[in-house]
């Protein structure tokens, strides 16, 4: 009975993912370069405009880093028709949301607006793009900004810097090696004229893709957007660097102490391809076999079996030209680093040796079938989607295509990407250790 019923719920979340999801969307180029999508949903009075820049900060001078994210902040403090310091009110005022991210990848702007409000979001950004003013009182109030967001977020905070230390070692050529937020000393010493530089030479139109999605009129739109963004001048063409890392050779083993902390932790870290390669979602395939909740293989062996871990984690972040996988933990008592290094060995041996169960590879596509279905299912997500896709991975169908790749992958190529990733001779330990445990 339980089999016809698993078997059941499976055939049922497939046909969903089949039928329930698809995504249409129409797309083209503005003559100045930018890439519009257009994702039409009539079905609630809700409508999301985005702009996504390919610029991150792997696109940074490595002695000015920091600048991608600062510009996320710098680019709300007003334009020639928004006041500083009203960019929020403005939304808000009008029965709205906004926000940004960055990644070392890209840079993310968006607005939630009832969609009588369109024109409102596509005025805002196309202000963003044409008319930032980048002075100095902008930049000394968003350095400030910048300065308390490491306080809170990396440098007084638990665990804190394990991010910035694992890109150090995994990277030594790629600007993978620094994190996102940068360096403070680099943004402190950088000058008026550098920022207006970076402006001027990544937020330009055809750096940028527009999308709107949700509730709006086609014809109309596509007259607004050419009026708000049609002028504005094409930028310089983007000159991008190619890196190539060598392969990690031998075991790299580091210590860092935080004084943040009591317990320790250890990382494992693996270099992987890019978020494109086949074989990067395969490899989030074995990530979900053994971490990925508290049924998988590390956290039921180490936290609920042999109680030897308060905490078991694990990171899988594809990115444009490479990615990394981590396995960590926390131990329990006096259970030292290195047994649970141990213990997650043997359960990579596991994979590398043995074929995942029939039974725990359905369970596994239905995982990621149910993940296809919950990123598609407002019409923020499926902006950020459609951005994402089309910037990154050039291929903006994989919004409708992507969970066929899943269902692709065999139990043999599991085996196999656990096979060539996750090497021990190319791999990196970070033992993250409390201050109070460094040597005298």
């Amino acid at each position: 009975m339980k089999k016809t019923v698993f078997a059941v719920t499976s055939l049922l979340l497939m046909g969903f993912a089949m039928n329930a999801q698809k995504v249409n969307y129409e797309e083209y180029d503005l003559d100045n370069g930018m890439h519009v999508i257009l994702h039409q949903d009539n079905g609630a009075p809700v409508v999301t405009t985005s702009v996504m820049y390919h610029i991150g900060a792997k696109d940074e001078d490595p002695t000015k880093t920091g600048f991608a994210h600062f510009f996320e902040h710098l680019l709300f403090e007003g334009t020639e028709n928004v006041e500083r310091g009203e960019w929020f009110k403005i939304v808000t005022s009008n029965g709205g949301r906004n926000n940004a991210n960055t990644s070392q990848d890209r840079t993310y702007y968006y607005e939630v607006f009832p969609s009588n409000n369109l024109e409102l979001g596509l005025w805002l950004e196309s202000e963003r793009l044409l008319h930032p003013i980048i002075n100095q009182i902008g930049v000394d109030t968003q350095k400030e900004v910048v300065q308390e967001e490491r306080r809170l977020r990396v440098d007084n905070a638990p665990y804190g810097r394990f991010q910035e230390e694992i890109g150090k070692l995994l990277f030594t050529k790629h600007p993978y090696r620094w994190s996102t937020i940068g360096s403070l000393d680099h943004l402190a010493s950088a000058s008026l004229e550098d920022f207006r530089n970076f402006n001027k030479t990544y937020y330009v139109p055809n750096n940028a893709v527009l999308v709107v999605a949700g509730d709006f009129e086609m014809a109309s739109t596509k007259k607004m957007i050419q009026d708000y963004f049609g002028p504005i001048p094409r930028g310089k063409d983007i000159k991008r660097n190619t890196f190539i890392e060598d392969p990690i050779s031998g075991n790299i083993r580091k210590k860092v102490y935080d004084p943040n902390i009591q317990i320790p932790a250890i990382f494992l870290g693996y270099r992987t391809p890019a978020q494109t390669d086949r074989d990067a979602y395969v490899l989030n395939m074995v990530s979900s076999v053994l971490s990925d909740g508290p049924s998988s293989r590390l956290y039921k062996k180490l936290v609920d079996d042999k109680k030897m871990a308060l905490q078991v984690f694990a990171f899988s972040n594809a990115q444009e030209d490479y990615g990394s996988y981590l396995i960590g933990g926390l131990p329990l008592g006096d259970v030292s680093l290195d047994d649970l290094i141990g213990e997650m060995d043997e359960e990579i041996v596991k994979m590398q040796t043995e074929l995942i169960s029939e039974r725990d590879y359905q369970k596994l596509q239905n995982k990621f079938e149910n993940r296809f279905v919950n990123s598609n299912s407002s019409v923020e997500g499926i902006a950020g989607s459609l951005a994402t896709y089309y910037m990154l991975y050039d291929d903006t169908s994989l919004i409708n295509n992507e969970i066929d790749i899943y269902r692709s992958i065999t139990r043999e190529e599991i085996k196999a990407a656990a096979v060539k990733y996750l090497q021990k001779e190319q791999r990196i330990i970070l033992e993250y250790l409390p201050e109070t445990a460094k040597e005298n």
